[in-house]
Order: C-alpha cells, then sequence, then structure tokens
C-alpha cells in the first residue's frame, strides 16, 4: 500500500431532500498514477473494460469472494433472462427455510403432476426425473435441483414450501430483497422462460457470495461431481469443475432468450473468485469465457491493504449531538484487488445521508465507504459508529438548527444563480 495517505475532507457536496442531505465526502486518495483527474469527480458514464480485456460474453462480471471488490464488469447491472440460473434463488430460498428450521432436510415433497409434466421426462428439459406422484426427501430434491439442475426438482420444491410456483416467485423476490438484491424479480423456480424472471449479473455474483458466506454445509454440494436419482446417472453440468483449477461450484444456464450463462467460483492460493457471464451463443462458448476470466483474476491482482481491522476511516456530522461528529469504522480491515503494477488512481469517499440525527449509537450503521479505481466502483464496504454521540445540551442543539436554516439558504440561493 502507498505509504503516504492524504485524508482530504472537501466542501460538503450535498442535494437536497425533504429534512436531510445526502453527503459523499472524499476521504482518502491513493497516488498510483502520476497525474491523477480531480479526486471529487463523481464516477458516471460508461465502465471501461479493465486492463484491455475483453470477452465475448455480453453480460460479465468477476468479482472477490472475500471483499466483493469488482476486478472486471461488462454490462453487469442490465437486467437479462437467467434460464437455470435462477436455480441459484431457488436453492437459497430452500436453504433459509432449512435455517430457520421451517423445512427439514429428511422432509417429503410430492413430485406434482405439473411438476413430472412440465419439469420431469415429459418436458424434455433438464430433468431429475422423478416418478410422478412419488414422494423425494428434501436433500435429494436439493441434489437433484443442483447437480442435475432438475426442473422437477425445482417445481417440487416450490410447491412444497410456497404451494404453487408463482408464489414461490414472489417469495424469491421478496427474499432477494432481504439479501441485497435490488433489481432482480423471479416468476417461477427453475428460470423456464418467464417475463418476470429478470437479473442481473452483478446480483447474481453478490447471490453467490451470499450462498458461499451463509450456507457453508450446502454449497459442498455444488461441487459434486454427479448424482444419481431413479437409476439415472448424470454428471454435474458444470464445465468448469473438472478443469483443474480449483473450480467448485456453481450453476449453468440455456434458453432461447437468455442464452448460454455461467455463474462459477474457484479458489487459488486462498483467494476466492466468482465470476458470473450470460447471453453466450455455445456451451463451450460459456465454458471457455468463465475460464479465461478465472485464469485472468488469478493472475493479473493482488491486494492492497486500506484500512485495519478497527481503524478510523472518517467522520459523519452530527445534528443535535454533545460533538459535531461521529468517527466511522468498517466491521473488519478493508483491502481491495488492484491490477498487479497498476498505474490506476484508487480513491474512496464515504456516503451517507445526513446529517445523522443524535443520539447515535456505537455500531449504529452510518453509510458505506465506496472504493474507486480508474472509473469503475470496485468496492463498498458499510460503515458504522466507533462510539455513541449523546443528545447536546440546548445552546449546542440551537447552533446545528441555525447552521441549517443558514446552509438552506446559501443552498437556494445558489440554485437561482
Amino acid at each position: 500500500m502507498v505509504a503516504m495517505l492524504r485524508r482530504l475532507w472537501t466542501a460538503r457536496a450535498w442535494t437536497r431532500r425533504p429534512g436531510t442531505r445526502v453527503f459523499a465526502a472524499l476521504v482518502l486518495t491513493f497516488a498510483l498514477a502520476a497525474a491523477a483527474t480531480a479526486a471529487n469527480n463523481s464516477v458516471t458514464g460508461q465502465k471501461k473494460e479493465e486492463g484491455g480485456f475483453q470477452t465475448a460474453a455480453p453480460y460479465a462480471i468477476l468479482i472477490d469472494a472475500e471483499t466483493g471488490t469488482v476486478l472486471y464488469e461488462k454490462a453487469a447491472d442490465t437486467p437479462t433472462a437467467p434460464s437455470s440460473l435462477l436455480k441459484l434463488m431457488t436453492a437459497e430460498v430452500v436453504f433459509n427455510e432449512i435455517k430457520a428450521g421451517r423445512v427439514t432436510l429428511d422432509q417429503e415433497f410430492q413430485v406434482s403432476e405439473d411438476a413430472w409434466r412440465r419439469g420431469g421426462a415429459p418436458s424434455h428439459t433438464s430433468s431429475m426425473f422423478a416418478p410422478i406422484h412419488s414422494r423425494v426427501r428434501v436433500e435429494d430434491l436439493l441434489r437433484g435441483l443442483i447437480i442435475q439442475s432438475g426442473n422437477d426438482a425445482a417445481i417440487a420444491l416450490a410447491e412444497g414450501i410456497a404451494g404453487n410456483e408463482r408464489s414461490f416467485g414472489e417469495m424469491a423476490t421478496r427474499r432477494a430483497r432481504e439479501i441485497g438484491l435490488t433489481r432482480s424479480t423471479f416468476g417461477n423456480a427453475t428460470g423456464l422462460p418467464d417475463p418476470a424472471n429478470q437479473v442481473t449479473m452483478r446480483e447474481l455474483a453478490k447471490l453467490a457470495q451470499h450462498i458461499i458466506r451463509t450456507y457453508p454445509e450446502f454449497y459442498s454440494i455444488y461441487g459434486e461431481r454427479e448424482f444419481t436419482w431413479n437409476k439415472i446417472r448424470q454428471l454435474n453440468r458444470n464445465p468448469l469443475l473438472p478443469l483443474n483449477i480449483g473450480a467448485d461450484g456453481m450453476k449453468t444456464g440455456f434458453t432461447a432468450d437468455g442464452g448460454y450463462g455461467l455463474v462459477g467460483s474457484a479458489v487459488q492460493n486462498g483467494l476466492r473468485l466468482i465470476v458470473a457471464i450470460n447471453g453466450l451463443k455455445t456451451a463451450k462458448d460459456r465454458a471457455d469465457e468463465g475460464k479465461r476470466l478465472l485464469d485472468w483474476g488469478f493472475s493479473g491482482f493482488e491486494a492492497r491493504p486500506l484500512f485495519a481491522d478497527g481503524q478510523v476511516i472518517g467522520d459523519a456530522k452530527v445534528f443535535g449531538g454533545a460533538q459535531g461528529s461521529v468517527p466511522l469504522i468498517a466491521d473488519k480491515a478493508v483491502s481491495v484487488l488492484v491490477p498487479k503494477n497498476t498505474t490506476d488512481r484508487i480513491s474512496a469517499r464515504i456516503v451517507y445521508t445526513g446529517p445523522v440525527r443524535a443520539p447515535v449509537a456505537e455500531g449504529q450503521r452510518i453509510g458505506r465507504l465506496r472504493v474507486i479505481r480508474g472509473d469503475n466502483v470496485t468496492l463498498e464496504v458499510p460503515l458504522k459508529a466507533s462510539e455513541s454521540v449523546e443528545v447536546g445540551n440546548l445552546p449546542q442543539r440551537a447552533v446545528d438548527v441555525v447552521t441549517e436554516v443558514v446552509i438552506g439558504w446559501l443552498k437556494a440561493g445558489f440554485s437561482r444563480i
């Protein structure tokens, strides 16, 4: 890490909202380029493709699983049909139900006629080949879903948990919001064509990261090479698993409207990367591009520490408090992966809605640290108060009120110039 950090507090940049302002305070700049552009420029416009790397995938992202650092992105926020990649969300809902104690691995769900007809042998789609009206343990349905990409397994799980597949899709969308996926929507449990099925590669990568972190006891299923059910042996459809690149998950998908897609994860030398791609023309393209992105990430990046565990990153302005600001820290040490021998400028901003009203509790979530490399936002880290701030006395509160009124007048005056 560059030895010298310049902790810069610029004049506050704000936009009016009813009763509040959104602050974007620049807190540090790493001098990695001889000539950096203005440090407080906002990040807008088309994302640059990293380091000259190009992929044939229309939609792609590569992230560090530990920090969420974005190593590469291409149309990563464009909604696209997920095909069977949607089954990652189906599995997450099931995992969560099991963790909450509402479903057990030994519980049996029936394979309805609808599940059999639309997802089983008559459907001529990827199937677990569970017989009609058979009862199958949740643990086996999960393997059918994950390893064999069985549409019959997906529908049986959806019906067993939510009563019908449409209700399960609504449940999956609500659950997506709970884990921070704000744009993806789900109309069914299979990923078969449905206008409600829309995901972005960024959110699929976040979903994969969430599953790996939250359900290690289930994640190992994604690396199992085969599964036999109803005397039919099927190999795991993930083309990365046999390539000796450290791959141990996660899911492939294909429909005519979505093209060929892949969410993959691999570990080398303690570093785990997650790749999400979609819209490719052939299964070979999918495998080739997934491997290329992972190889590029493993060979071309190194970790740069930014802040130590517990180190104060910046401050947030407090309204009506015994002190005018509160120090902010992250939950753990903050580091970012950067290209080896890079000349890109790395900067970071604290973004929060403020001023924060007193009282402020120690550990209270205040905002986030946004790390920018070149023109791309590569990492966002939640920030919290490192100490408590009590409500101030009457003179202190009066000064804050006057300050807010004056700032409001100034803002209104500048807007008319």
